[in-house]
C-alpha cells in the first residue's frame, strides 16, 4: 500500500473536498510545492492557481484556488482558501465571459481569477 497524506480542501464558506491523497500540487508566494507523504512541516501563503490532487485510488482532483493558506505536518494537508471550486463544478461559457468582462473593463484581479477557474478546467 502507498504511502498517504490526508488532504483538507476547505474555503471561507465551506468545505471543497476531504480525502486521501499521494500527491498535492499547490502554488505558493515563493513558487508551485508538491506535497507527499512525510514531507516536512510547512506554512505557506496561497497564489491564485490550480491546485492537483493525485488521490490514493489513482484518480486526480483539481481545484481553482484564490488566495488563502497551505500547511502541513504529521501527514496532514490543510489548505485553507478564500476561494476555491473544483474543476467540475466551474461553468466554462461563464468563466469565459467573465474574462472578456475583466479584458474589456481592464480589471487585471478579475481576469487572473478567470484564467484561474479556466485553467483548473483544463488541467482536470
Amino acid at each position: 500500500m502507498a504511502a498517504e497524506l490526508h488532504v483538507e480542501l476547505v474555503a471561507a464558506d465551506r468545505s471543497v473536498w476531504s480525502g486521501e491523497a499521494t500527491l498535492v500540487v499547490a502554488r505558493t508566494t515563493s513558487g508551485d510545492i508538491g506535497v507527499m507523504p512525510g514531507h516536512q512541516p510547512l506554512l505557506g501563503v496561497l497564489e491564485s492557481g490550480p491546485v492537483t490532487i493525485r488521490t490514493s485510488d489513482g484518480g486526480t482532483v483539481v481545484a481553482a484556488v484564490h488566495g488563502g493558506f497551505i500547511s502541513f505536518a504529521d501527514n496532514k494537508l490543510s489548505l485553507l482558501a478564500e476561494i476555491a471550486e473544483l474543476s467540475d463544478e466551474i461553468d466554462v461559457r461563464r468563466a469565459e465571459r467573465a474574462m472578456e468582462r475583466a479584458k474589456s473593463d481592464a480589471d487585471a484581479s478579475a481576469e487572473r481569477r478567470a484564467d484561474v477557474r479556466l485553467r483548473a478546467v483544463s488541467a482536470h
